[in-house]
């Protein structure tokens, strides 16, 4: 497994903790940054994962009204949790980072929703950042 599939893997992680415990994501953030310090061998996925947060949180608002937009009958609110952590990463990745190809970013986030999330979840994830992406340009 890449450096970065292990980081998308973390922010994930970060993004469903925060979201099934209600509480911010900053919070998560800094307890995940001071695990970092203490396991090193972490490190190389740790810089990525926080920089896919950071980002989530400094353009949740736009991340989410994008997935709102191409979410035909589904609300954020609707979505299983995973697959709206994913969303947000994936549409992050195809926005905001241009260093990952867009197609990476959606075979990653439907790989992740195919172990992780329900069996509709991957078509639904596929065809979802797939939208972003062509409308992105």
């Amino acid at each position: 497994m890449s450096a970065r599939t292990k980081a998308r893997k973390r922010a994930l992680d970060m993004l469903y903790s925060a979201d099934m415990r209600q509480v911010p994501v900053e919070q998560v953030l800094v307890a995940e940054a001071e695990r970092a310090v203490n396991e090193p061998e972490r490190q190389a996925s740790w810089l990525y994962a926080r920089e896919i947060v950071d980002g989530i949180v400094d353009h949740r608002e736009e991340i989410d009204e994008l997935i709102a937009t191409h979410s035909r009958g589904w609300t954020l609110e609707r979505m299983p949790a995973v697959d709206r952590a994913l969303l947000r990463i994936g549409v992050w990745e195809i926005v905001y980072n241009d260093e990952v190809p867009d197609p990476v970013a959606i075979s990653e986030a439907v790989e992740a929703a195919t172990v992780l999330s329900t069996d509709d979840s991957a078509g639904f994830v596929n065809g979802l950042l797939a939208a972003v992406s062509h409308a992105k340009g």
